[in-house]
């Protein structure tokens, strides 16, 4: 067997939650992994400030500006296996969560079309796992955690 290919990344994403429903968003063919429900956000570019990144990431997937940002969890995976291109891989994903606020009375809508997100949309936390999956481990996480990201609203973009 082959040595993995070592490969870090670090994301910048959105926690927005609005009473019973959360902002997600589904991963597009082009995406990887494919049908799959998460957060808002992305890669940070190099030289990009992560705040800066969730601000971007928020606008392209869903078509909505932040009013207030906050730094309040980090959360990781780390995955040895079958990557998107076959390549056998040894990945850890580093997940800067935010919490977010935005104007909720805004539909979102994908603004980045072609990209790796195809849906934006508020979901019942109830419908998270069931009606509404695969969803990836960074949701689950924002969801049980989801306290921390209500509270304490306010912050700076």
């Amino acid at each position: 067997m082959r040595d993995p290919i070592r490969t870090q990344r670090l994301g910048a994403y959105a926690v927005v939650i609005d009473g019973d429903r959360i902002l997600l968003t589904r991963i597009s063919p082009v995406g990887y992994p494919a049908g799959a429900w998460t957060l808002p956000g992305g890669g940070v570019d190099h030289g990009e400030s992560p705040n800066d990144a969730v601000v971007r990431e928020l606008y392209e997937e869903a078509g909505l500006h932040a009013l207030s940002t906050r730094l309040v969890d980090v959360h990781d995976v780390h995955v040895v296996g079958p990557a998107q291109d076959e390549r056998y891989e040894d990945y850890h994903g580093v997940h800067l969560l935010y919490a977010v606020e935005v104007d909720t009375t805004q539909q979102p809508q994908v603004i980045d079309v072609g990209g790796t997100t195809d849906v934006a949309a508020w979901v019942s936390i109830a419908d998270v796992g069931s009606a509404v999956r695969p969803i990836l481990p960074k949701v689950e996480h924002a969801i049980a955690h989801r306290g921390r990201f209500a509270a304490q609203a306010g912050g700076g973009v």
